[in-house]
């Protein structure tokens, strides 16, 4: 059922454009205000406007906006390439290849870490969300490495608190344009949605606590790998910190990377890899810790950068 709502525009958002302000108001993406506004969904004064139209306090507001999507019910499919690097009866160590997500969403229509694991049988925790039990972290779907995912609901809960009292050490390997000055250093820097309301995420005042620690492992000409040592997870957070740094992640297009190196290199998406997961084992109290090798794209990247 469609939701009718009406309201005056604030005085803060004089003079915005009709869709940035539907979108601030809303909590929409720009891009899925100006689609309700080109629809026809939305009135100013009780009329049809343009979604670059300035908006002036006062100004009567009234939008119908659209049911939300249900949830995504998880079915299970193979995921080639997907590799179990760890199994016993309350967590699962997963090597996710490229273009897999952790866990069906709206809007994604391609393979998941979840939907995988049910092809292949296993058992995973209840807890949670349906479209995403027994997942306790995510990946992007073109960041390839390690992910747990928990069995049982005791590991559920213990996993979930780890990760957001920050006790599990997660490190990935990525390759960046130029070189970092200090070439070990620490990116502490508020994350939060693009102000463009775009899909990409942004260093933002007043956006969540985001801390990224980098090391140097090896430098060329034009690029440079490091070691990323993550205390907080939030979404694009290594590319976000990356790009601020103005070292964008190889192959990152969203995020201002150069196509240019990306094509020398074969790198069709950002080179990015969680290579190491490690934490307590959340039923046996022992430290365990997992390594995934570069995937071969990421590798033959490499062997071309030693090359020069």
């Amino acid at each position: 059922m469609s939701d009718t709502r009406s309201l005056p525009v604030p005085d803060g958002l004089e003079g915005d454009r009709l869709d940035a302000a539907i979108a601030r108001l809303f909590g929409l993406s720009r891009t899925r205000a100006a689609e309700l506004i080109v629809d026809g969904s939305v009135l100013v004064d009780g009329a049809e406007a343009a979604k670059s139209d300035r908006v002036h306090a006062g100004a009567w507001l009234e939008i119908t906006l659209p049911p939300p999507p249900t949830a995504p019910v998880p079915r299970p499919e193979a995921v080639p390439g997907m590799r179990i690097v760890h199994e016993d009866a309350d967590i699962l160590v997963v090597d996710k290849p490229v273009g897999v997500v952790a866990h069906p969403t709206v809007g994604w229509t391609g393979p998941s870490v979840l939907e995988g694991l049910l092809a292949a049988g296993v058992q995973v925790a209840t807890s949670g969300a349906a479209e995403r039990q027994g997942i306790v972290h995510r990946l992007d779907a073109n960041t390839t490495g390690l992910m747990v995912v928990a069995k049982s609901e005791i590991a559920y809960s213990v996993l979930k608190r780890a990760f957001k009292e920050r006790r599990v050490d997660k490190r990935y390997h990525t390759l960046v344009q130029g070189h970092p000055d200090p070439l070990r250093g620490t990116v502490d820097a508020p994350i939060d949605r693009h102000p463009a309301g775009d899909g990409r995420w942004a260093v933002v005042a007043g956006g969540r606590p985001s801390v990224t620690h980098y090391d140097t492992q090896e430098a060329f000409r034009a690029a440079s790998l490091l070691e990323i040592r993550l205390e907080t997870g939030r979404t694009h957070q290594i590319r976000v910190h990356m790009s601020a740094l103005r070292h964008p992640c190889v192959g990152d297009a969203l995020y201002g990377a150069d196509p240019t190196i990306a094509e020398r290199l074969g790198v069709r998406r950002q080179w990015l890899h969680a290579v190491r997961l490690g934490f307590d084992h959340p039923t046996e109290h022992r430290p365990v810790e997992y390594s995934s090798p570069y995937p071969q794209d990421l590798e033959r990247a490499m062997e071309i950068l030693r090359e020069d």
